[in-house]
């Protein structure tokens, strides 16, 4: 059983503060369905506070003016792992903070605009420091990548694109799944042993986090974020089928029903496709 706590170490607080980590908040959107976005700017105001950063608009920020509780997770270049659930509480577009995030070489040069809005969650538990199990990480998708192809289901139907398959197969794919516990917050459990299997279906092993994937029962909704070392990403989400035999291994899948694009500039849904509509309206800005 993890031992939480409701503050942060100081000296965990440092590790927090570089732009070159993984930074993911966990939210629930309307329908009650869990939510992941990568938030690099995601760091340790106070050990009882978390702040980040907004530069594009995305479900999520709109998720936590609706439902304020959130699942969080920094992973740190030396794979030690952070996570916890904490409460969005409000937000702030200057002050300290908000130069603070815009002076850091990441934003401040940012592509696309520097943040325009800095985000407020208390925290409300966190485990402390995480060791990635690596052994048993490996291990995990040795199995998963041998029993896959007989959990592949018979359809003739895609829903992921060709990229999209290829980025949960690869290596370099570092991939997080996302369940609503009976608390209501969400919880972000590493899951990078997770494949494609087919365009339809992800398989898993639970020889690494066995202990956190079972919380998952069978007909629950599930989202599985995919982020490689390219920043490249691909968030899914879909239905828990339960755990199985497939070539003498026990292997978890997912039934994947929706597909969301969560990089810049353009978020969006790719699965089910939307329908295109025409430009009706045109807005002329005053010189």
């Amino acid at each position: 059983m993890k031992r939480t706590s409701a503050s942060f170490d100081t000296h965990d607080m440092k590790q927090f503060e570089p732009e070159a980590k993984v930074g993911l908040i966990a939210t629930v959107n309307p329908d009650g369905l869990p939510h992941i976005t990568l938030i690099t700017a995601l760091q340790a105001k106070t050990p009882s506070q978390l702040i980040w950063g907004q530069f594009s608009e995305g479900l999520s920020k709109k998720h936590v003016r609706a439902n304020p509780k959130t699942g969080f997770a920094i992973m740190t270049m030396d794979r030690s792992l952070w996570r916890g659930k904490a409460v969005w509480t409000h937000t702030e577009t200057h002050g300290e903070d908000h130069e603070m995030f815009n002076n850091k070489p990441m934003f401040r040069y940012n592509a696309y605009t520097g943040l325009h809005t800095i985000h407020y969650m208390d925290l409300k538990e966190t485990w402390g420091r995480e060791g990635l199990p690596l052994l048993r990480i490996v291990l995990a998708s040795i199995l998963t990548g041998f029993a896959k192809p007989a959990a592949r289901p018979d359809t003739r139907v895609r829903i992921l694109k060709p990229w999209a398959e290829s980025l949960f197969n690869r290596l370099d794919t570092v991939k997080f799944l996302s369940l609503v516990g009976s608390d209501g917050f969400p919880v972000i459990v590493p899951l990078i042993q997770c494949q494609a299997s087919g365009s339809t279906r992800l398989v898993f092993s639970p020889f690494a986090y066995g202990e956190d994937l079972k919380e998952l029962k069978q007909g629950m909704s599930v989202a599985v974020f995919g982020l490689t070392l390219q920043m490249e990403d691909v968030l899914v989400r879909g239905v828990f089928g339960g755990f199985g035999k497939a070539r003498g291994i026990t292997l978890g899948h997912m039934d994947i029903d929706w597909v969301y694009n969560s990089m810049p500039p353009l978020h969006g849904q790719i699965y089910p496709e939307t329908e295109l509509r025409p430009v009706a309206h045109f807005s002329r800005s005053e010189a």
